[in-house]
C-alpha cells in the first residue's frame, strides 16, 4: 500500500478521538496550498496560549478487540492499514519539516496485544526523538493492560500521554467494549500518576533528570452511547480530577458510524448539545469552585440544554442573590452568570480603590446582560429589574437562543418544532 494511502485512512481513523485538544479543519478541503483537511492535522495549545497543529493519526486501524461503537473494531468490514515506526517516524519530520505541523498526536488500535501496540509506538517516539532530534510536542496514548515499564519508557519520550476511559461505567464496558475493563483502564491512568509525582522528586534532586509527561495526562469518555446519566458523568470526572490529577477529561458525543443492538440507532443526531453541557459543567469543576453534586443530583441528573449550567444553577438558588458587586467574596464573585475568573480578579483588584457601578463592571469584561439580574452595585438594582424565576428566564433566552434551539440554528436540535410559548412552558416545567 502506497504511504499516501496509509496516511488517507489512518488520519481518517482518529478523528474520533477528541482527547487532544483538536478542531476540525474545512478550508480547501477540496486541496491546494495550506490544505491540512486530508491529512488530519488537529489542533492543540500549550500552556502560554499558543495554538499549534498536530499530525493527528493512528500507528494501525487493525485491531484484535471488537468494541461495539467503535469503528476500528474486528469486525467491521474496512480497509486496514498500518504504518512502520520508520515510516511514520519520516512522514512526520517531512510535514515538520513542510511547516503544515508543530507535533503529533499518536494513538492506535490494538495489535497483537497491548504491549506490543506500545512498542511499536516507543520505536516511533525514540526515532523522532533520537534520530531526528524533534523536540516538538507529542501526545501519545496509552493503550488499557499495558505493562507499566512501557509506560515508563513512553512517558519520557511524549509530552502528555492518555488513557481513553471510553464509557463511564463497567456495566457498558461489559457490555459495549468486553475486551476491556474498569481495572486494566485505571491502572495504567495511576501508574502514569505516581510516576509524574516520581518524577517531580527526581527533577529537584537531578537538574538532568528527564521529564515525565510534563504536559501531564487526560482521558476521554463518550456520551450517548450508554445510557449513564450527566450526573454520573459529571461526578465520575469530578473523581478522575480528585484521584488521578487528570489535566482534562474530554467529552465526545457519540456518532453512530456502525449497527449494533445495544447501540442507538445509525439515523440518531449526535448529542452536541450535552457534549457542550458537559464542557461547560466541566469548566466549573475546575476553575469556578463549584461540586458535581451542586449541579446535578439523582433527581435532576441532566442538563437543562436550553440554560448553560451555571445560569440554571443559578435559577435554582435565588436565595443566595441578588450579590453586591462591592463587598462579595472571590467565591460568591465567581457563581453569578455572566462573570467569569478574569473578571473577578479584576473586580476584586479595583474595588480596593473605588466602589464599582454598572459602567465599571462592563469595562471589565462581565457580560451584562446574564449578571444584571444576579447583583447589585452599591446596594441598587438597574431600575426596572425584578427577582422572578420566570421573567430572568425569558429574559436570557433571547429569540436567536431559542430560534437556535428550536431547530432554525443547530441541525441537531431540529426535533424542536414547536413555538416559543412551548418552549418557555417546557422549561418552566408547565407542560
Amino acid at each position: 500500500m502506497e504511504l499516501i494511502d496509509k496516511l488517507s485512512i489512518l488520519s481518517g481513523a482518529a478523528k474520533y478521538d477528541v482527547a487532544c485538544t483538536s478542531s476540525g479543519v474545512d478550508r480547501n478541503a477540496g486541496g491546494g496550498i495550506g490544505s491540512t483537511r486530508s491529512y488530519g492535522i488537529c489542533h492543540s495549545f500549550t500552556p502560554d496560549g499558543r495554538c499549534v497543529s498536530l499530525l493527528k493519526v493512528l500507528l494501525s486501524n487493525a485491531c484484535i478487540y471488537d468494541c461495539a461503537y467503535c469503528v476500528n473494531r474486528r469486525s467491521n468490514d474496512i480497509r486496514r492499514a498500518a504504518f512502520k515506526p520508520e515510516e511514520l517516524a519520516e512522514l512526520t519530520i517531512g510535514f515538520y519539516r513542510r511547516n503544515y505541523i508543530e507535533g503529533l498526536f499518536l494513538s492506535s488500535a490494538v495489535i497483537r496485544d497491548p504491549d506490543y501496540t506500545c512498542e511499536q509506538m516507543i520505536r516511533t517516539l525514540r526515532l523522532l526523538r533520537e534520530e531526528y532530534c524533534f523536540r516538538g510536542y507529542i501526545h501519545a496514548k496509552i493503550i488499557p493492560g499495558t505493562d507499566e515499564r512501557l509506560i515508563s519508557i513512553l512517558g519520557m519520550l511524549a509530552d502528555r500521554v492518555s488513557v481513553n476511559l471510553e464509557l463511564p461505567s463497567n456495566q457498558s464496558l461489559k457490555l459495549l467494549a468486553p475486551d476491556k475493563s474498569k481495572e486494566t483502564i485505571l491502572k495504567p491512568m495511576g501508574a502514569v500518576t505516581n510516576k509524574i509525582a516520581e518524577n517531580r522528586s527526581d527533577i529537584v534532586k537531578y537538574r538532568s533528570a528527564v521529564k515525565f509527561a510534563p504536559a501531564g495526562q487526560s482521558t476521554q469518555m463518550i456520551v450517548g452511547a450508554s445510557p449513564e446519566s450527566d450526573y454520573q458523568i459529571l461526578t465520575l470526572a469530578e473523581n478522575l480530577y480528585g484521584r488521578y490529577k487528570l489535566k482534562r477529561v474530554f467529552f465526545s458525543a457519540y456518532i453512530p458510524m456502525v449497527e449494533g443492538k445495544n447501540l442507538p440507532a445509525l439515523d440518531t443526531k449526535p448529542p452536541l448539545l450535552r457534549e457542550h453541557r458537559l464542557y461547560q459543567a466541566d469548566w466549573l469543576l475546575r476553575y469556578y469552585g463549584f461540586k458535581a453534586r451542586e449541579l446535578l443530583d439523582e433527581e435532576n441528573c441532566n442538563f437543562n440544554v436550553y440554560v448553560d449550567p451555571k445560569c440554571s444553577w443559578a435559577l435554582s438558588h435565588l436565595d443566595f442573590f441578588p450579590v453586591e458587586i462591592n463587598n462579595a467574596s472571590r467565591e460568591m464573585l465567581l457563581r453569578i452568570p455572566g462573570v467569569g475568573v478574569r473578571s473577578v480578579q479584576r473586580i476584586l483588584t479595583a474595588r480596593r480603590t473605588r466602589s464599582l457601578d454598572y459602567e465599571d463592571l462592563k469595562k471589565l469584561g462581565v457580560v451584562l446582560k446574564r449578571a444584571v439580574y444576579f447583583i447589585t452595585c452599591k446596594g441598587r438594582y438597574i431600575a426596572g429589574l425584578r427577582m422572578d424565576h420566570d421573567r430572568i428566564l425569558n429574559a436570557l433566552l433571547s429569540k436567536k437562543t431559542l430560534d437556535a434551539f428550536m431547530g432554525q440554528g443547530m441541525e441537531q436540535l431540529s426535533l424542536f418544532d414547536t413555538s416559543r410559548e412551548d418552549v418557555l412552558k417546557c422549561i418552566t416545567g408547565q407542560i
